[in-house]
C-alpha cells in the first residue's frame, strides 16, 4: 500500500504529533510520504525523515487562507498526487485537509480526512466559523471518509451537514504509554498546562485564576512554543507571577515535566480532543480542562478531574482552589484518570482502528 499523508504546517501541535504516531507504526506496513507546508518550526520534517519517510514539501500551503497562494497549493498537491500515484491520501489539519481532498479527487485516489476538531466549532469567531463551514461542506462531498476524533465532532458535522452518516467515523485519539507516574499528593502542588501558545488555547485565563490565588502556595509550568507565548510572559510578569511561573519551550520530556507536577489544566477556547489531557491522567494526574469539544469524553467531571465552562475565571479558580486544599483528592481523580487512560486512549486502539478505516476505504479486506 502506498500512503500519501498532507498536513498543512510542520510545527509542534497536536495534528503533527499524531501524525507522527501513524507514520511510525506504519512505515513497516506501507510505502509512506508526507506532503507539507514549509512556513513554520520545521518540526515534522525532522522526524519524518528521522522514520525514513520521504517528505515533500508544499511551498505554497500555508496559514492563514490566502487565494493565490492556495490555487498554486492546489495545484502542488495534484501534481505530487498524479506522481506518487497513492492508493489513499489521508489529510490533516482543515487547510490541507481541504485542498487535499479536493486532489484527491479531482486525480481519483481515496482519501480520508481526521478532523482534529472543526474549525467551525463552538468558540471560533463568527466570521472564520461561516468560511469554515461553507469550505467543509465542499470538501465533504470529495470525501471517502472523516475520522472525527471525538463524539461531539461527529455530532457537529452531522448537524450542519458537512458529510452524510455513512462516511463518518470516531476514533478517539491514543497517546503512547511511559513508565513516569506522577505523586499528585506532594506539596506544595505544582500546576502543568501543555499547549502551544496560540488562539486556541487560553494560558490568559489560567494565568489570572492562579493570580486569584496567589495567597496559597503553588508553582505553575507552561510546556510550549507559539505565536502568543511573548505575550502570555508579559502578562505573567504584569500579574506579579514572574517567580512562580516557569515556561519550558518546546520539550522531548514532557512525560518527565508530568511525573513532576499534580494537577494537569488544560484552558481552552475549543478543542477536538487534545493529547496533552490524555497525556495528563496517563501520568496519573487529575486534570482540570475547558469544557469544550471533545474534553467531556475523556475528562470525568469530579471522577478523574473537574470541567469548567469556557472562560470561566471563576469557575477554573474555585477547582484548583479544591485541588490545591485536598491531597487526597488529587490522588483519587489522578488514580481514576489513569484508569480510564488505560482503558479507552492507549495508543495501540487508535492505530488498529485508523488501519481499519484505510482497509475499508480501499475495499481491499486483504491489506496488512
Amino acid at each position: 500500500m502506498r500512503l500519501l499523508y498532507v498536513v498543512t504546517r510542520p510545527e509542534p501541535g497536536g495534528a503533527q504529533v499524531h501524525l507522527l504516531e501513524l507514520l511510525s507504526a506504519f512505515r513497516n506496513r506501507a510505502e509512506l510520504h508526507l506532503g507539507v507546508g514549509v512556513e513554520g518550526n520545521d518540526f515534522l520534517v525532522r522526524k519524518a525523515r528521522e522514520l525514513g519517510v520521504e517528505v515533500h514539501p508544499l511551498r505554497h500551503m500555508v496559514q492563514p487562507i490566502r487565494p493565490d497562494r492556495d490555487a498554486l497549493a492546489f495545484h502542488e498537491v495534484v501534481s505530487l498526487v498524479r506522481r506518487l500515484r497513492p492508493h489513499l491520501l489521508h489529510a490533516h489539519s482543515s487547510k490541507a485537509g481541504f485542498l487535499g481532498r479536493l486532489a484527491a479527487r479531482a486525480v481519483g485516489v481515496k482519501n480520508v480526512f481526521t478532523a482534529h476538531g472543526w474549525a467551525f466549532t463552538e468558540g471560533v469567531s463568527p466570521g472564520r466559523r461561516a468560511l469554515a463551514l461553507a469550505l467543509e461542506r465542499v470538501a465533504g462531498r470529495a470525501t471517502d471518509m472523516v475520522i472525527a476524533v471525538s463524539e461531539r465532532d461527529r455530532e457537529l458535522a452531522l448537524r450542519y451537514r458537512v458529510v452524510p452518516p455513512e462516511r463518518i467515523q470516531v476514533i478517539w485519539n491514543g497517546v503512547p504509554d511511559s513508565p513516569l507516574r506522577a505523586d499528585p499528593s506532594r506539596e506544595p502542588p505544582r500546576v502543568v498546562m501543555v499547549a502551544r501558545f496560540a488562539p486556541p488555547k487560553d494560558h490568559a485565563l489560567l494565568l489570572r485564576a492562579l493570580s486569584d490565588l496567589r495567597h496559597l502556595s503553588w508553582a505553575l509550568d507552561l510546556v510550549g512554543d507559539g505565536p502568543l507565548l511573548p505575550q502570555v510572559q508579559k502578562l505573567a510578569q504584569e500579574l506579579g507571577l514572574g517567580e512562580r511561573v516557569r515556561f519550558w519551550g518546546s520539550r522531548p520530556d514532557v512525560d518527565r515535566l508530568l511525573a513532576e507536577a499534580q494537577i494537569f489544566v488544560l484552558a481552552s477556547r475549543w478543542e477536538g480532543l487534545p493529547l496533552s489531557v490524555l497525556e495528563g491522567m496517563r501520568a496519573g494526574l487529575p486534570v482540570v480542562a475547558s469544557n469544550v469539544g471533545g474534553v467531556r469524553e475523556a475528562v470525568v467531571h469530579g471522577e478523574t478531574g473537574f470541567l469548567v465552562e469556557r472562560g470561566s475565571q471563576s469557575q477554573l479558580k474555585a477547582r484548583l482552589e479544591a485541588l490545591f486544599s485536598d491531597p487526597a483528592l488529587r490522588v483519587r481523580m489522578g488514580s481514576a484518570g489513569r484508569a480510564r487512560y488505560e482503558a479507552h486512549f492507549r495508543l495501540e486502539k487508535m492505530l488498529e482502528r485508523t488501519w481499519r478505516v484505510y482497509v475499508q476505504v480501499l475495499g481491499h479486506g486483504g491489506a496488512s
